[in-house]
């Protein structure tokens, strides 16, 4: 039998003196606010970044196929063909076989493993930048061309107005999808028209477009430059052929897998003339943003660890106190220093795990009525967010219970140390 664990329960369960009563609650309080504030921090930050990410990555796919003579810029044109080994053929990748280095005390092997998808979607692109001249204002765009391979999953949901492009078999599509931002600013609505203006070598060309919808993702760095036209648009102002196109987006099962993928495609499906990187390298500016959010959760998970040792390191200090005519008893009885020290450290376990249960209790209700309710707004001009988004993690959950535990009773072992300051004489005869 474990006899420290054995009376630190008897103790626990035991009625205290309202001053200790107090303290205790006070610590479980102080954990359980750590605890909530620790998930809800957590389920925050993992929202925000896995929505910027999964509306950066539906807008451009997560791998892009361009030629290499071109720099890393969205906004180049260059043609390749579409008589690809890999097109249309690419979405059928199930998943990619490769060796994983390993390494534990020194030592380092391969194993064979792989990915947990493959490709999911693949489809064409090109985009030419213009000047929309209205009837009473002239802006900027970009002119993104999809062909009938498009994947519309994604802007779908998006789609405030109207309804997506038509794409004829036949004839060339004069209908454009712009954003709530630019018809906003340019005062136009669905079945207006407008004329784009491009620079084509030396030659001027204009192109009549009608808006058939009007979309609206919160990017509003992309909203405000970007349009979806017919990519037939895009092929005859720019001179090219039928079967030329800017480049090919891939779209990943699983985003783990992408670095992978990447290089599989790149060295495995690639001609020498085509080169694959992902839209992580193309655009780094905000995923570097999105990085920093990193910061900001190490920093709150820290101070909230911080806040629950503090109390419970004076807690423990109290009850050590309190039962000051119960340690010298049981020095009296035999119990050695590091006996009566488990007792306490058992005990200020007890008080942890009963803040545990109530902070996740708190912090997992908390974002259960935020994903259910939308109760925190944001500017999605500032965050690309209209609302704080909440995603829960069971491992993410389970790894904060398990470090404040054994973090908190790590800095609890120093304070138990007033135990061994305690004499049984005195003790006994303490009141």
């Amino acid at each position: 039998m474990n006899v420290e664990y054995f009376i630190a329960r008897r103790v626990a369960r035991s009625g205290q003196q309202s001053f200790s009563r107090l303290i205790i609650r006070i610590a479980v309080v102080a954990v359980a606010l750590s605890v909530a504030v620790m998930i809800a921090t957590n389920a925050l930050i993992t929202g925000f970044k896995q929505e910027i990410s999964s509306k950066i990555f539906g807008f451009w796919g997560h791998i892009h196929i361009t030629d290499t003579d071109i720099s890393r810029s969205l906004l180049e044109a260059y043609p390749i063909k579409t008589n690809q080994p890999f097109y249309p053929h690419l979405d059928t990748l199930r998943f990619v076989e490769y060796y994983k280095t390993k390494r534990f005390a020194g030592f380092e092997w391969e194993t064979e493993t792989r990915t947990r998808g493959g490709v999911q979607h693949v489809q064409v692109f090109a985009v030419k930048p213009g000047i929309i001249k209205s009837k009473s204002d002239i802006e900027g765009i970009l002119l993104k061309g999809i062909g009938k391979d498009f994947n519309w999953e994604f802007m779908q949901q998006y789609l405030v107005k109207g309804t997506r492009l038509n794409l004829p078999d036949t004839a060339m599509s004069a209908d454009v999808l712009i954003s709530r931002q630019t018809a906003d600013r340019l005062r136009l609505d669905v079945g207006d028209s407008f004329i784009v203006h491009f620079i084509q070598g030396r030659e001027q060309l204009k192109r009549r477009f009608q808006v058939c919808g009007i979309y609206k993702t919160g990017l509003e760095e992309y909203d405000k430059v970007f349009a979806l036209v017919d990519i037939r648009q895009i092929q005859r102002i720019l001179g090219w052929q039928d079967d030329e196109v800017g480049g090919f987006e891939i779209f990943v099962e699983h985003i783990d897998d992408l670095p992978i993928i990447t290089d599989y495609i790149y060295y495995e499906q690639l001609p020498n003339n085509l080169y694959a990187e992902t839209i992580r390298q193309k655009l780094p500016e905000i995923f570097e943003w999105l990085d920093l959010q990193n910061i900001n959760e190490v920093v709150i998970l820290t101070l909230m660890v911080i806040v629950a040792i503090i109390n419970m390191v004076t807690a423990l200090m109290i009850l050590i106190l309190e039962r000051t005519n119960m340690i010298g008893t049981l020095k009296a009885l035999g119990a050695s220093n590091w006996s009566i020290r488990k007792l306490f450290l058992y005990y200020a376990a007890y008080i942890i795990i009963t803040g545990l249960f109530w902070g996740n209790l708190i912090g997992v209700g908390l974002c259960i009525l935020q994903d259910r309710f939308k109760l925190i707004r944001l500017s999605e001009e500032n965050y690309y967010l209209a609302v704080a988004p909440i995603q829960l993690e069971l491992w993410n959950i389970i790894l904060i219970n398990i470090d404040t535990l054994i973090i908190t009773l790590i800095f609890l072992i120093a304070p138990s140390y007033l135990v061994t300051r305690i004499t049984p004489i005195k003790a006994i005869r303490f009141n």
